[in-house]
Parts: C-alpha cells; structure tokens; sequence
C-alpha cells in the first residue's frame, strides 16, 4: 500500500491546532510508519508540493501570502481540511472584520504605531510585512473544502479518530464536535 502524503498548514491563528495535533502522543509514532509529512510547520520544507493526498489547514486567510499558497494547496492536494475554529470560521483573527472596512489601517496603526516600544512606523511595501486583505476569510470562503475538524483547538481525539479513518480507507463521518466511526 502506498503511503499517504499529509500536510499541514498554518495561516492567521494561534498553533494551537498543530499543538493539539502533537498531542497525539505515541499515536504519532503509529502515523510516522504510515504517512509521509511533506510539509509542515514542524519540518523544514520550503515549497508546498506536488500530489499532497490530505492536508489540515490550521488558521484564517489574513494576508495575501496566505492567499496564494491557499490557492496553490487547493490545485495540489486532493483532500482539505479545515482544521480548528480559525479555519472554520475565522475565529479570533477575524475579529478584526468588525473593524469596517478600513480593518486594514486601523490595525497597522495599532500594532505599529500606537503599541510600538521603539521606531513607531508602519512596515514598508518592501515584504517584511505580507500585505493584509481587507478581510479575514475562514478556508472554505476562498477555495472547496472536503472536511472541517472543528475545535479551538480540534481535540486530540477527535483528530485521531479522524485520521485513522482516513488511513483505514473510508470516508470520515463527522457529526457536529464528535467524530463517529462509520
């Protein structure tokens, strides 16, 4: 059997769905002998890459870096998750859409102006800082998603029973915060 090619993403949030995720203990131990991770937060991978089987997506799309490689995940993987709150509603980084539409400016000068220690100054346009969009989108807003692992975080159960449903070859049945096996 040919082994599964996972990733795992993490836009605007908090890391705490990939927390929740390292969480699965001695279970990652059972995974590791049963996928291949080519990409992730926690390996050292540069470029998202061809024919991904599955990838968890931790955390809203804030800014146009996230975009673009959101875009880039959907035309090379064959099955999304949004995984946790973040990305399933956008969630905290999207308390900034209450903002209006001027979230933008009001947010950069907050951060880098009103709350800066030293230097107050807004980034430049020379890419220290990825362009924010105009509003905070959960996952499913820009591209199709085939699951959502709700949670904030998702727990680390609910993710094991996820994923050995996968590895097991069957369709995951979700229902609300708990995962049924089928």
């Amino acid at each position: 059997m040919e082994r599964l090619k996972i990733a795992t993403v993490w836009f605007g949030g908090c890391a705490g769905c990939h927390m929740s995720f390292l969480d699965l203990d001695e279970f990652l131990i059972d995974l590791a002998g049963l996928v291949d991770l080519v990409y992730s937060p926690i390996i050292d991978c540069k470029e998202y890459p061809e024919n991904v089987d599955l990838c968890l997506i931790e955390g809203a799309i804030c800014n146009e870096d996230n975009l673009e490689l959101l875009h880039k995940i959907r035309a090379r993987t064959k099955v999304l998750v949004s995984f946790g709150d973040c990305a399933v509603t956008g969630n905290v980084p999207a308390m900034r859409n209450q903002l209006g539409p001027d979230n933008v400016a009001n947010v950069l000068q907050c951060a880098y102006i009103e709350h800066a220690q030293e230097n107050p100054r807004r980034p430049s346009t020379a890419g220290i800082v990825p362009a924010l969009l105009p509003r905070v989108m959960p996952v499913h807003e820009v591209v199709a998603v085939e699951y959502f692992l709700p949670g904030c975080p998702p727990a680390a159960a609910n993710i094991k029973a996820f994923l050995t449903q996968v590895l097991a070859g069957t369709t995951p049945q979700l229902s609300g915060r708990q995962i049924k096996f089928g």
